[in-house]
């Protein structure tokens, strides 16, 4: 027992000297954090310290309103790839060294291979591994994993996601956007008139005229 405390204790310390290292993108005396939102908990693995303000202090985001990227994926990520994310000229480019860019190998203008690069890089598991906690999340980006889910099985739905959640963690640091869940009803809605769209178009091609009812 003692040489487990002891190492927990030796690893808190080095990540508090690793966050401390980084400036302040934010003065919490003036921008102090607000209230955990309800209903999400800390993680059990979360460290003894407040790793959640550190991260807010560092990035000026609050990774736990952010539906699934909690601090501790962006506590790896940052670790992997820095606080400012300042060798990556575009998200492209960031989720393509994370390896969640498929490849694209072509001859005589056939796609060939589409698979993505095996990459060894905690940044990519850790954000793989957050896209299979959105499978119950009554959230945008939950509703939008799940569809993802039915239509092109878990493996590849997971990959796609964890590109989508590299991008939105990149758009959040580079640009500052602050993160808006618009939430699962909205997604379901976009997705139908999608799909209205779609079949419109497909019945013109043919000749037919689609009707909606109006109770639909």
């Amino acid at each position: 027992m003692v040489f487990i405390t002891k190492r927990s204790t030796t690893a808190t310390s080095s990540c508090v000297k690793h966050l401390e290292s980084f400036g302040s993108v934010v003065d919490l005396k003036t921008q102090p954090i607000g209230p955990r939102p309800k209903g999400k908990k800390g993680s059990k693995n979360a460290p003894k310290f407040d790793l959640r303000t550190e991260l807010y202090r560092v990035t000026g985001i609050d990774w736990a309103q952010v539906n699934g990227i909690d601090v501790l994926t962006a506590q790896t990520v940052i670790a992997e790839c820095g606080a400012g994310l300042s060798a990556f000229a575009s998200e492209k480019k960031f989720a393509s060294w994370l390896g969640l860019v498929p490849t694209n190998e072509q001859s005589g203008g056939k796609i060939l291979n589409r698979r993505t690069r095996k990459v060894v890089n905690r940044a990519t598991v850790a954000l793989r591994n957050a896209a299979t906690t959105l499978l119950r999340s009554r959230s945008y980006l939950g509703a939008q994993y799940r569809r993802l889910r039915t239509r092109l099985g878990a493996p590849k739905a997971i990959t796609a996601m964890a590109r989508k959640l590299a991008c939105l963690f990149y758009r959040l640091i580079k640009h500052g956007q602050q993160y808006v869940d618009k939430g699962n009803e909205y997604y379901e809605a976009k997705y139908r008139e999608q799909q209205i769209r779609s079949l419109t178009k497909r019945a013109q091609k043919l000749g037919f005229q689609l009707v909606i009812p109006k109770t639909a």
